[in-house]
């Protein structure tokens, strides 16, 4: 009787042992028609996703201060005197122009063809080199054969008792009172405003 006890779990763990038979499963191949589809929905998600990303990219632009397209700070120490000569911030493409009605930022680009005119002392006026259009000290169309008036940025005036005032909306001049300090100075160059048509 222990024999045949001791036969009986043989013959069970020889049966556990043995592999059972897997199904057998068929994997066929997807027709022409079905990998052209696959193809043609993957590259129309992946036009679809860059095209989404661009425009995010763009309709939404991150500019660094002291960048073109962000915020300059200009010194206020380095303001021209009403009348004189403007300065010129090449990296921000901008002339600081102080003029008796007070402070324009002007967009440094020819509102023809967009070369970048020159102030020129001799004649005290900004005068591009392409096709000879000319502008005034704050950016007044004089002659040549740009349409209009040179565009501004807006500019931000802080004095030291923590008023500002801010370019017009209409590109007008920002009146400084010099009697009291300026602290800062902020060009927008990402807020440009047309120059008038003449």
């Amino acid at each position: 009787m222990a024999t045949a006890q001791s036969a009986r779990p043989t013959s069970m763990s020889a049966a556990v042992a043995r592999p059972a038979a897997a199904p057998g499963v068929q994997v066929t191949a997807p027709s022409r028609r079905e990998f052209l589809n696959y193809i043609w929905i993957a590259s129309m998600a992946l036009l679809l996703g860059e095209t989404s990303a661009g425009l995010i990219w763009f309709a939404f632009p991150r500019f660094k201060e002291g960048e073109f397209g962000g915020t300059f700070a200009f010194d206020p120490v380095e303001l021209p005197n009403a009348g004189a000569a403007p300065v010129t911030v090449a990296s921000g493409r901008f002339h600081i122009s102080h003029t008796p009605d007070g402070l324009r930022a002007l967009y440094q680009v020819c509102t023809h063809l967009g070369c970048l005119p020159k102030w020129v002392p001799t004649n005290f006026r900004f005068e591009c080199p392409c096709h000879g259009s000319k502008f005034e000290l704050n950016g007044q169309w004089i002659e040549g054969p740009a349409p209009r008036n040179l565009d501004r940025f807006i500019a931000t005036v802080t004095y030291a008792d923590g008023t500002t005032l801010v370019t017009p909306a209409d590109g007008g001049a920002i009146p400084l009172d010099l009697t009291r300090e300026i602290t800062s100075i902020q060009i927008d160059t990402g807020a440009r405003i047309v120059g008038e048509l003449h």
